[in-house]
């Protein structure tokens, strides 16, 4: 006798302090790319939701501004704690949910966990400046205030760290706050938001909400949002940046990217690989700092070539929870079908498929979103894959016969999220440093991913907005400066 399948759990929402059931009437699977297996539902909340959430911010808000940042902080201290002693959990659900490896999901919650830390600092770093006797007898300063409810919107890829991005920081600096987490991965911030609940953080402060365009429309529309954080594609980046703005709300707003590494031939070459293919294949290529061009110069045209495609060649795919499996699937079939059909058109339009990715099985995982390794050579200037973001494990090479043609093909992509370079020269590694037009830069580095304490930084259509998410960035985004100019007048009747 056949034993029935347990009921697919339904996810609710955390609103005002309390996890409440959804009444939205679509709802979505959340699935496991590595085994297709269905994990839970998803509400797909309408504007009335949405508003349920913000009103619990907006109620909290005034309270919340009132207590002093050394009170602020103390769940933030509890939530630390918690994160790491909860980080196997947390990891095992960022694979289930995401499909990169157990080691890249552990990875990506230390990175969450010191972006809680940093934000613990608030007192100090919330701190304004003053000035006595601007005239004679007064005196200026400077305060900075917190905006009132602000939002955030998160993709699937880092499903654990990009909301920790904004979420310590807003609260910290006095404002309240939403969640809206991609609805592909949305176990990770259930899991995270039953930690805060732990924390005995006040009713309101922090609010998740499920949902997809709607919920995001919803979001860029109301009136009492002040603020919006967004990281995903240009496309959409463009498009919070352009509704939000449109509605008097400041945003920041993380676009796509197509970054670029430059390996000259007094490269190291054998850490250049090794660095190269974990950042060009590490997450199946599902990460904004992803390396997904490699100009090689000169002699390391050959050289890099070679030992690339081996290195590519030799990693294990598969599902990221078992042991040894170094890569895990993209997140969806549609994103494995657009992958391999991008493959095909570089092929197409002049390229030679070095190592072929396509049509990957992996044995008993058949219904997975797998795409083995993917190297491209010689990829034509005039190929659409010049400047398209492919967000999976694809590596193009093209050859450059100096620095000043391989800093040529930064200078045409349209994206500026982040630029490499492997060299054991510090004259060419300063040069690049200074003309390189990305925000992020790397020297003999794969992901320039900055600390917490170092805004992430992102130019031209990577980035849409003018303060960055973390460090003294995210003390900017989420308050407001206040400028008092006081003068007392002498009190002639009393003596002291």
């Amino acid at each position: 006798m056949s034993v029935a399948a347990p009921p697919i759990t339904k996810l609710p929402n955390y609103i005002n302090g309390q996890w409440t059931d959804s009444r939205a009437t679509e709802w979505r699977d959340v699935t496991n790319p590595a085994t297709g297996e269905a994990l839970a539902q998803i509400p797909l909340a309408d504007a009335n939701e949405i508003n349920q959430a913000v009103e619990a911010a907006a109620a909290a808000f005034p309270e919340w501004r009132r207590t002093p940042p050394e009170d602020r902080i103390q769940p933030l201290f509890k939530l630390k704690m918690l994160l790491e002693e909860h980080l196997d959990s947390i990891a095992r659900i960022i694979t289930q949910e995401n499909g990169k490896t157990l080691a890249e999901a552990k990875a990506e919650m230390r990175r969450a966990i010191e972006n809680v830390e940093v934000a613990c600092g608030i007192p100090t770093m919330m701190q304004g400046y003053n000035l006595e006797d601007v005239a004679r007898g007064i005196d200026e300063f400077m305060i900075r205030q917190p905006l009132g409810v602000v939002a955030a919107i998160t993709p699937f890829n880092f499903p654990g760290m990009i909301p920790f991005w904004f979420l310590p920081y807003a609260i910290a600096t006095g404002n309240t706050f939403v969640l809206k987490p991609s609805e592909r991965v949305p176990l990770t911030m259930r899991y995270a938001f039953e930690l805060l609940e732990q924390t005995g953080i006040p009713k309101g402060v922090v609010n998740l909400i499920n949902g997809s365009k709607a919920a995001v429309d919803a979001l860029l529309d109301h009136p009492k949002i002040r603020a919006i954080s967004f990281v995903g594609s240009t496309p959409v980046a463009k498009y919070v940046y352009a509704r939000a703005a449109a509605n008097g709300k400041r945003a920041q707003c993380q676009g796509g990217a197509k970054n670029h590494v430059i390996i000259l031939p007094d490269a190291d070459m054998s850490m250049a690989t090794q660095i190269i293919s974990d950042s060009a294949f590490g997450c199946a290529g599902q990460r904004c700092l992803a390396v997904s061009v490699a100009v090689t110069v000169g002699e390391a045209q050959k050289t890099f070539r070679d030992s690339i495609a081996d290195a590519a060649s030799r990693l294990k795919v598969g599902n990221g929870l078992d042991e040894g499996v170094q890569m895990g699937p993209v997140i969806t079939p549609q994103s494995k079908d657009r992958v391999e059909s991008l493959i095909g058109l570089g092929e197409k339009q002049g390229a030679k498929v070095l190592l072929d990715g396509r049509g990957t099985k992996i044995s008993k995982y058949e219904k997975g979103n797998f795409v083995n390794p993917t190297i491209l050579d010689g990829v034509p200037a005039s190929s659409e894959l010049t400047d398209t973001e492919i967000f999976g494990p694809v590596l193009s090479l093209v050859h450059a016969n100096t620095l000043d043609e391989g800093l040529a093909f930064l200078e045409r992509s349209a994206y500026g999220n982040q630029a490499s370079l492997f060299t054991s020269s510090g004259s060419a590694a300063r040069r690049f440093r200074y003309e390189a037009p990305a925000g992020n830069i790397g020297i003999n580095i794969g992901v320039a991913a900055p600390m917490a304490y170092f805004p992430f930084s992102g130019w031209k259509n990577s980035f849409f907005g003018d303060l960055h998410g973390q460090g003294r960035d995210s003390i900017e985004f989420y308050t407001d400066k206040k400028v008092v100019v006081e003068r007392w007048a002498k009190e002639h009747s009393r003596k002291f």
